[in-house]
């Protein structure tokens, strides 16, 4: 017999199409349902839902399932007004369908006739038929929908923000022109960040504007998180939808119960989905009597997925910049970020050079742990890099057990700059914590910590070297090469810091000449000095 396909008119008269509607009807039919030559589904009870723009899904219960086909998985789908739903493999003999099967196993009242029934991917399946007939295709509706209001806006709008605050701010507006009985609306974006998980963004009718908000990797150990809607769904279990009015409303998560006392009436978190996988989180809330309706939340949920690509767009530029300065430091970063990406890309400058190096590096490798000597590393770049950046330097890199850094100066001819004054104060911050974790490490019977350290100020380029394929974005020049001559003298005349003339008459402050020495490769001799106390003593080499 030829395929046939199922007309509309075929199931009970339901509500207008106008907005956005769930309609759950009893099929008038018999409906199997047939998989590699296996009848999965057969019933004469069916259910059909009708979803604003969709096709029909049939339901069964599950008396009517061949449930030993059926292999429960992880996967998790939301939708903010039918609920949860679970998924399961289908195998029959040699061939499965993954996750071709759901089940709003606790469905919103929206959906609340379909719970607990399964429903299959059409598309996974060989065949469908209504009685006897063979199905051609998914029947859907053929009246015309009314528009959703919020497509027009994610065309000819969305595009225009320039970032995930400006956003989530044009997002509320849109929402809120159209009707929606918004109150709040609170978006935590994931990023690549050593220190952030992620960035939440928050409107709020009664206050306007966007407050941003930071969480942190460490929040995340904290009780208030794990006792928050968010937990559970970063697990990957789905949303959470709340209704706050009535008698007994349920308030499993402290959260609603401050949003009860505010006056709030229906809370809704929803996962938002970037390309990879990841999920992030949309948070509604209304004070409206009654909250939200299936047309408000089923209009948000038609354009989730195309949202969630603009908002995708938004962090990763973030995470990408956060990269950048994190691996290269914030000016390198901002510069690689803003086109500087070929080989030979770069700027000269003038600038303190710092260099750092940590003592007996080689002893403490040998004698300590991989853990432990990778823990000394970082206490020893946590002081010196971290005193660094605290005075305006820029940390390049970290070459094995050294840090290269600089100091920019923007007018080289000024006697006396800020970044001098800077980088004399770094040192001395980066020696005071030094002293202080080896009284820790000292107290736990560790090997103190000690280092040399070098400045300079000199004329460099600041930009890209490296072969076309593998570039690295640093410093190069005589100033350079000198700063690393510089920090060697410090072994050979026992001291901690050492500097160039250039840069020791570029600071106030008693320092004292070491005289004149030879660095390797570099002619003529250059005068040193050092930190001092009082006196100022010459030594010629």
């Amino acid at each position: 017999m030829a395929p046939v396909a199922l007309a509309t008119k075929e199931l009970p008269e339901h509500v207008s199409h106008a907005g956005y509607r769930v309609v759950i009807a009893p099929s008038p039919k018999r409906i199997r349902a047939v998989f590699n030559g296996e009848v999965v589904a057969d019933s004469t009870r069916a259910l059909v839902m009708q979803e604003t723009r969709l096709p029909w899904v049939y339901y069964f219960a599950r008396e009517d399932v061949r449930m030993d086909l059926l292999a429960r998985t992880d996967h998790r789908t939301n939708c903010p007004f039918k609920g949860n739903a679970s998924y399961w493999t289908l195998t029959v003999a040699d061939r499965s369908a993954a996750n071709a099967v759901w089940s709003y196993e606790g469905a919103f009242d929206e959906a609340s006739r379909v719970k607990d029934y399964v429903a299959f991917d059409w598309n996974s399946l060989d065949a469908w038929y209504a009685d006897d007939d063979e199905m051609a295709d998914q029947p859907r509706d053929r009246e015309p929908e009314e528009d959703n209001p919020l497509v027009e806006w994610l065309i000819r709008d969305a595009w225009k923000a320039r970032s995930s605050p400006d956003l989530v701010a044009r997002l509320s507006d849109a929402l809120v022109a159209a009707g929606f009985p918004l109150w709040r609306l609170r978006l935590l974006i994931r990023t690549l960040n050593p220190q952030l998980f992620g960035f939440t963004y928050t409107w709020q009718r009664d206050i306007g504007g966007i407050a941003e908000s930071h969480a942190t990797h460490a929040g995340l150990q904290s009780l208030q998180y794990r006792d928050s809607p968010f937990a559970p769904i970063f697990k990957g279990e789905g949303g959470i939808r709340r209704r706050l009015e009535g008698p007994d409303p349920r308030l499993d998560f402290p959260i609603l119960k401050d949003l009860v006392e505010e006056g709030a009436t229906d809370y809704v978190a929803m996962p938002l989905r970037f390309s990879d996988g990841q999920i992030n989180i949309v948070v509604l809330v209304s004070d409206r009597p009654g909250g939200f309706s299936t047309e408000d939340l089923g209009h948000l949920h038609e354009v989730l997925p195309n949202l969630s690509r603009q908002f995708e767009a938004h962090a990763q530029r973030v995470s990408s910049l956060t990269l950048l300065r994190t691996y290269l430091g914030t000016n390198a970063g901002d510069r690689v970020m803003n086109g500087l990406v070929k080989r030979g890309d770069g700027e000269d400058m003038h600038a303190v050079i710092w260099i750092s190096d940590l003592r007996g590096s080689t002893e403490l490798a040998d004698s300590l742990s991989r853990d432990d000597y990778l823990d000394t590393l970082n206490q020893f770049f946590d002081c010196v890099a971290g005193a660094v950046i605290e005075h305006g330097g820029e940390v390049l890199k970290f070459i094995g057990d050294a840090v290269l850094a600089i100091f920019a100066i923007d007018d080289p001819g000024q006697p006396r700059p800020d970044a001098c004054t800077g980088a004399l104060s770094a040192v001395h911050d980066a020696r005071q914590r030094i002293a202080a974790v080896n009284q820790d490490r000292m107290a736990q019977n560790r090997p103190p910590l000690a280092f040399g350290t070098g400045l300079h100020r000199g004329n460099l380029t600041f930009g890209n070297i490296g072969t076309t394929k593998r570039l690295d974005f640093t410093v190069i020049g005589p100033a350079v090469n000198e700063v690393a001559r510089i920090e060697a003298l410090c072994k050979t005349l026992d001291e901690p810091v050492l500097m160039s003339a250039a840069f020791a008459e570029s600071v106030a402050g008693e320092l004292v000449s070491l005289g004149h020495h030879t660095l390797r490769g570099v002619r003529p001799k250059q005068e040193i000095f050092t930190l001092g106390p009082d006196a100022t003593r010459r030594r010629e080499t």
